[in-house]
């Protein structure tokens, strides 16, 4: 057993040690309480709207058949000329006048382009009835200016590689691109006015910059694409985003005379301005343009 004064130092000890631990509480620094509100988040500015013009110049004449479109043509060519019911020239032509025998010597053409240069060669038995009648064919042709000179499919601008013509690739859409006083290839553009619309911004800017000598319309009302340029990341400042709105318009006569702060002008097709573009932009424009 413990004597009376062990027991009474021990609780001595756990009386001071308890004070002790209490004491060291109490000293211990408050958590802060601090109750301020956050900072408020930084608002992103409006964007920059502007309105560009996408101006047209639709195909001149019919563009020229593929290799695979023109062996297409020439079996479906084959397959009617073997299917069809014969032609009633004996209704149509006098026997022995020289419109029958002009159709005669072209069906034998189209048959032989159809199946081949020797079909129907045996027939051919008296070649001066057939020499005459061929000259007698051409002499009727001529008679009818069948063997008028055609136009050029190919123009002079094309040869000269002018691309400020209007002429130049006529089996192609072409677009006019602008070249602006900072060396930046880009369709005709600019700002909105208070209260004005987009697409009579696009208009607007399209006589701004490249004059009114021009016979242009916009087709729409709405935009046919938007192009939204990277922001660059300034630290602790804010760049304002910008949207350009993008309307399809079409020229049908005129020219371009360059206004304040443009320094060239091109008529350009879809591959070409994407040599003269840079990358982002064109990736933005690309699938509105033609193809052909």
């Amino acid at each position: 057993m413990l004597s009376r004064s062990v027991v009474a130092t021990c609780s001595w000890h756990t009386r001071c040690f308890a004070r002790t631990l209490a004491t060291e509480v109490e000293i211990l620094p408050l958590a802060s309480t601090s109750t301020d509100p956050p900072p408020p988040p930084k608002k992103t500015p409006r964007p920059t709207i502007s309105a560009a013009v996408i101006l047209n110049r639709s195909p001149l004449i019919t563009r020229s058949p593929s290799t695979f479109e023109r062996a297409y043509y020439n079996y479906q060519a084959r397959l009617r000329r073997a299917l069809h019911n014969p032609f009633p020239y004996d209704f149509y032509f006098k026997e022995g006048s020289i419109l029958e025998t002009r159709f005669n010597v072209e069906e034998r053409k189209r048959e032989r382009r159809a199946f081949g240069p020797l079909f129907g060669i045996d027939d051919d038995v008296d070649q001066e009835k057939a020499k005459a009648a061929r000259a007698a064919a051409a002499q009727l042709a001529e008679q009818e200016g069948e063997f008028e000179e055609m136009v050029p499919r190919l123009h002079p601008s094309d040869v000269s590689r002018d691309i400020k013509s209007l002429d130049r690739k006529g089996k192609r859409n072409i677009y006019l691109l602008l070249k602006t006083a900072q060396d930046v290839w880009r369709f005709p553009q600019g700002g909105l006015e208070k209260n004005e619309l987009l697409h009579q911004a696009a208009q607007r800017d399209l006589y701004t910059e490249c004059g009114q000598h021009m016979d242009s319309w916009i087709v729409s009302r709405n935009p046919v694409g938007v192009y939204k340029p990277p922001v660059p990341s300034i630290p602790d400042q804010f760049v304002r985003p910008e949207i350009t709105f993008f309307f399809k318009a079409h020229i049908m006569a005129g020219q371009v005379r360059p206004g304040e702060g443009i320094s060239d002008f091109a008529w350009l097709t879809k591959q070409e301005i994407k040599g003269k573009v840079e990358k982002n932009y064109w990736d933005g424009v690309k699938d509105i343009l033609s193809d052909y």
